[in-house]
């Protein structure tokens, strides 16, 4: 599927969002932090983590910051040039 021109681009305009997801799951897990206990240190309710956790919420950038912060990281952003 990811042949076609109009896949791949729609594909490719996701992939970020799905990497700061898979990165916030792959640290909680790590760091063997619940979404309850998640939501206890970020104040953010974990309904909202389960949503963001499974791409139906988009978190704004503060809210990523709290989570970054509640898993033990930081949160650091890049912009690039298009390829």
């Amino acid at each position: 599927m990811l042949k076609d021109p109009k896949v791949r681009k729609e594909y490719d305009a996701l992939e970020p969002k799905y990497d700061i997801i898979q990165a916030l799951i792959e640290a909680r897990k790590q760091k063997g932090i619940t979404q309850k206990e998640l939501s206890e240190k970020t104040g953010i309710t974990q309904a909202d983590i389960s949503r963001i956790e499974n791409g139906s919420r988009n978190p704004s950038l503060a809210m990523l910051k709290r989570l970054a912060n509640g898993v033990g990281m930081r949160l650091k952003l890049e912009m690039k040039h298009s390829e």
